[in-house]
């Protein structure tokens, strides 16, 4: 570890006529735009397949959908596993986060106990934070290697079942932020169409195009190399159990159109815009990321595939959760040094086409960038493994594209954004 290297990182030099000057650089980057062995990159990012909740993974616990990618992640890189410094896991909806799932998953997998583990809930974005967080652990000099990931099987734990009302505070009602916390996540979508004046046919065209570009990307095998298979068992009614191995997502649906989204009903408000159609799927998957500082990976022989430059959360109206990306994304790239027609990429989680579309328009960002492969509409949205699983489908679509620089983002219950800078090696 280049500790003179890491100091010298935050300061910039130069010559002032023959004054040697410094000149303080944003700290808050977590990669300089030169290459520098004190980089905090990314060796691997693999994924399981998104599945529809109540399909294929219905009777696949957690653990196992990680033990999954942990396995992959090994396999692909040969790191060994006493490098591993640590380990963080989002998730949103298991009790304590999957604090106890997520340890047994390393175990299943076969990894030793003495890489600790710690599991983070923020909301959607919570396995880009557990990723962030491992880059940020990496740049103090804390650990050297780290796994970050996330997973949610949302057939066995459903969104509605995490708050019990009757525990709430009465006081919330005094406060209306606190209030508007408990808002359906549907219902901020109405609210961020009608007060930035989405139609219905813009959210259809956009949901048409989600499943257009999953199906054709299917089709040309894009998606194989980020995908982990996963063997699952399910029981039959004769209570025989059936052996296979998933291999696919099952949310891209052929014969989507506007035209046939447009007959759907509104699902959240009478009269309104949002339906089942223009949201995300409710989807089970997990995903892993293996980072590493440069200097690190050349001596352990890990593959570097790219850099992890920057990341940023930022807070919004919890009435507008869906604004998110549009406010994250801007302070993600000015810590990167970078602008928005820099990116050649951007991953832009569909929670709602109607959020989504905000986000995209607000920052002028051209179409033909936005999620090359489909987006949430159409692959789905497993809460705690989003983050993650849009970095394991950025870095093969900008190899793909022959480009470098990518955007992951995405809008969190309560109302927050977040959003990652990563560049291609």
């Amino acid at each position: 570890m280049n500790r003179l290297q890491r100091i010298a990182g935050h300061v910039n030099s130069g010559m002032a006529g023959q004054e040697l000057y410094l000149g303080a650089q944003p700290t808050a980057a977590i990669c300089s735009p030169e290459k520098s062995e004190d980089d905090v990159v990314i060796c691997c990012a693999v994924r399981t397949p998104l599945c529809k909740a109540r399909g294929a993974f219905k009777e696949t616990a957690p653990e196992l959908l990680l033990a999954t990618v942990f396995k992959e992640v090994v396999t692909r890189t040969k790191v060994n596993p006493k490098d591993i410094g640590d380990i963080q896991i989002g998730n949103v909806l298991q009790p304590g986060a999957s604090g106890l799932t997520s340890r047994m998953g390393q175990f299943i997998a076969e990894l030793p106990y003495d890489i600790p583990l710690s599991t983070v809930n923020r909301q959607c974005s919570s396995s880009l934070q557990a990723t962030a967080n491992i880059a940020a652990f990496i740049k103090a000099g804390v650990i050297d290697v780290g796994l970050a990931g996330g997973v949610e099987n949302m057939s066995m734990f459903p969104m509605m079942a995490t708050i019990d009302i009757t525990k709430l505070s009465a006081k919330i009602l005094d406060y209306e932020n606190a209030e508007a916390c408990l808002l359906p996540m549907g219902l901020t979508s109405e609210n961020v169409a009608a007060a930035y004046g989405i139609p219905r046919e813009v959210q259809d065209a956009m949901a048409a195009d989600s499943h257009k570009k999953a199906l054709e990307a299917q089709k040309n095998g894009w998606f194989k190399e980020e995908i982990a298979p996963v063997t699952v068992e399910t029981k039959n009614k004769d209570g025989t159990v059936k052996t296979q191995v998933v291999d696919t997502d099952s949310g891209p649906r052929a014969g989507v159109s506007r035209d046939s989204l447009a007959k759907l009903k509104p699902a959240f408000k009478a009269g309104g815009s949002t339906t089942a159609g223009n949201s995300s799927q409710v989807t089970d998957g997990a995903a892993m990321v293996l980072l590493a500082r440069r200097s690190a990976a050349e001596k352990l022989g890990l593959p570097i595939v790219a850099r992890f430059r920057s990341f940023a959360c930022v807070g919004v109206d919890p009435k507008l959760m869906g604004i998110g990306p549009a406010f994250a994304i801007p302070p993600a790239l000015e810590k990167a040094s970078l602008k928005v027609e820099d990116i050649d990429v951007y991953e832009i989680n569909e929670a709602f086409a109607s959020q989504a579309t905000m986000s995209i328009e607000h920052l002028k960002i051209p179409m033909e960038k936005v999620n090359p492969k489909g987006g949430a509409i159409a692959l789905g949205h497993p809460l705690g493994a989003t983050g993650a699983r849009q970095i394991a489908t950025l870095l093969p679509e900008l190899k793909r594209q022959n480009k470098k620089l990518g955007v992951t983002s995405m809008c969190l219950g309560s109302g927050m954004g977040a959003a990652s800078v990563i560049e291609l090696e």
